[in-house]
């Protein structure tokens, strides 16, 4: 499979510095079989510089800390079992679904809300059938689904409390993982890229 040359430059790039860190073990990355398979039985593609970051290598899960709210916060896309994929593919979704159920919220864009709980639920699951797939990084840090694209700032989704946690990939493994993820950059000012998401920044 064929990627863009900077969507291969970044991917590569989030993977050494991942690797740099000493965190994490790796086990081989994904093959173009194994990308084929994923995104046939997911229905999704992954963006250049997210195949280009796993084609590197996949990070092995450490075991989990006490309280930890991911058990298996990198998705393992080879052997996870497939409700639990699709439960870390599904969590963007859900957490608006429960912010709308339990916290009163409306996207502006989707018209008058409806009075009743679940026509309001309804129209919901209609109108975020429609928005872009998200894709999990690690935990609840997301980039957008997309071949042919690269360099989305990853997002960091809580119900309909999202974030910013990267610029682009290589950005969001600094300040993710690497000692100096306290610095402060004032000229740090990324931009969404992905409809729907990014009215909830």
């Amino acid at each position: 499979m064929v990627i863009s040359d900077e969507g291969a430059r970044l991917g590569a790039e989030a993977a050494r510095r991942l690797a740099q860190t000493g965190l994490y073990e790796f086990e081989p990355g994904l093959s173009d079989a194994e990308f084929a398979r994923i995104e046939r039985e997911y229905g999704f593609e992954f963006a250049d510089d997210h195949r280009a970051f796993l084609s590197a290598g996949l990070p092995v899960n450490l075991p989990p800390e006490e309280g930890q709210t991911w058990s298996e916060p990198w998705p393992d896309w080879r052997n996870a079992a497939p409700d639990r994929l699709r439960g870390h593919l599904g969590w963007p979704t859900e957490g608006v679904l429960l912010s709308i159920e339990h916290n009163g919220f409306w996207h502006e864009g989707w018209g008058e809300r409806p009075a009743d709980g679940a026509a309001a639920m309804a129209a919901a699951r209609h109108h975020l059938a429609e928005a872009p797939v998200l894709v999990p990084v690690y935990a609840h840090r997301y980039l957008p689904a997309g071949r042919g694209s690269h360099g989305h700032p990853v997002l960091s989704m809580w119900q309909t409390d999202i974030i910013y946690y990267g610029s682009d990939l290589v950005d969001y493994v600094h300040r993710e993982f690497d000692e100096a993820r306290g610095d402060v950059d004032e000229s740090w000012n990324p931009r969404a890229t992905v409809p729907f998401w990014r009215d909830l920044l």
